[in-house]
């Protein structure tokens, strides 16, 4: 008597199993039930096969259907200026009559239970943003910026405004945000909560501020400089209680309205219809 190698034990029993007698495939390749020759069928791949089985548990569900495909993405919804003035307030600034998708800038926001959503849209291809201050001044303001970054995306930020430029915090309320870029344009929707306890870098929009409106390009999803140097401001403190539809011309649409400029025009309307003595 004597011993295999262990190796070599391994691999006859291994054949062993491979040719048990109870493989109808073995015994059609082989010989037939009583010994005579059989009839080969082609060798099967047994890694394709178990790939073929693998991928049916992967993608079958226990009842043996395909899973279903991902649903679509919703695509962004219009701001919709018919409900300005009545379900929510819009600041408008632009040539007369613009909505959101000609505007210089456009900002709306309603109430929705414990939070505010907003909408702003302005004509950019990088950055679009909404500050609350307690004055008209630039500096030691709250911010919420949507910036169109290299990747096409659009995401909301929360800034502070420090003297002239703005810091990003990283604590940002916005939630359910979504945003697109599209026609040479930023649009974005973002909620809020209505109701936090006051700190230095995100107000309390319980509460009445001065909206300052600011939109300008992006390098690499930073913010850079506003476009105008001069960028619009509310001219009186906004509620959030209160839906208007507020327009405000552009530098190029406005109108000499002070007392001093209307009287000037008078005067010069007389000079030229009585002509000089």
């Amino acid at each position: 008597m004597f011993l295999l190698h262990p190796l070599l034990q391994i691999s006859v029993l291994l054949d062993a199993v491979s040719a048990s007698p109870t493989d109808d495939n073995v015994l059609r390749a082989g010989h037939g039930e009583h010994g005579e020759p059989g009839h080969e069928e082609p060798h099967k791949d047994s890694y394709s096969t178990f790939a073929s089985e693998f991928l049916e548990s992967r993608y079958l569900s226990d009842e043996g259907y395909p899973f279903p495909a991902a649903p679509p993405v919703d695509p962004f919804a219009r701001i919709k200026v018919s409900d300005c003035g009545i379900t929510k307030g819009c600041i408008r600034y632009g040539k007369p009559g613009c909505d959101a998708e000609t505007c210089d800038y456009f900002l709306s926001f309603r109430r929705i239970g414990t939070d505010v959503e907003f909408e702003m849209s302005a004509d950019t291809d990088g950055w679009v943003a909404v500050g609350f201050s307690s004055d008209k001044k630039m500096g030691g303001d709250d911010v919420m910026g949507c910036v169109h970054d290299d990747n096409g995306r659009v995401r909301i930020h929360h800034f502070y405004n420090v003297g002239q430029w703005a810091k990003e915090i990283k604590r940002n309320p916005a939630r359910d945000e979504e945003g697109i870029f599209e026609n040479n344009r930023v649009t974005c929707r973002f909620k809020r909560p209505l109701h936090v306890p006051r700190e230095e870098t995100l107000v309390d929009l319980h509460l009445s501020w001065y909206y300052l409106f600011a939109w300008g390009p992006a390098i690499q999803g930073s913010i850079t400089r506003h476009d105008i140097d001069s960028p619009p401001v509310s001219d009186r403190m906004i509620s959030i209680y209160k839906y208007e539809d507020i327009f405000m011309p552009a530098t190029a649409y406005q109108t000499f309205s002070s007392p001093f400029c209307l009287l000037l025009i008078v005067a010069l309307t007389f000079y030229l219809l009585m002509g000089t003595p």
